[in-house]
């Protein structure tokens, strides 16, 4: 992961992804992610989520629902983005 630069997650399925932890951790060249086609209604685990993404400077999360989310430590650690 630590070499990834791009990645596509236009067609995952998400629909019954109940934890998210740790889901991009580290993905340390990763530069742009668009996870605004994420259903992430039953999703209660995005902790560390997007940890270590140094390079990540844009994200989209433009439909990304959060309200069942009661876990979220450190979901953005060490990462520096610009929020969609």
């Amino acid at each position: 992961m630590y070499s990834l630069k791009e990645l596509d997650v236009s067609k995952f399925n998400t629909h019954n992804v109940t934890n998210m932890n740790s889901m991009f951790c580290r993905c340390l060249s990763l530069k742009e992610l668009n996870l605004s086609n994420f259903n992430a209604d039953k999703v209660t685990d995005t902790g560390f989520m997007f940890s270590r993404c140094l390079s990540l400077n844009e994200l989209n999360m433009e439909n990304f629902n959060i309200d069942k989310v009661t876990a979220k430590q450190g979901m953005f650690y060490w990462c520096d983005a610009r929020m969609n």
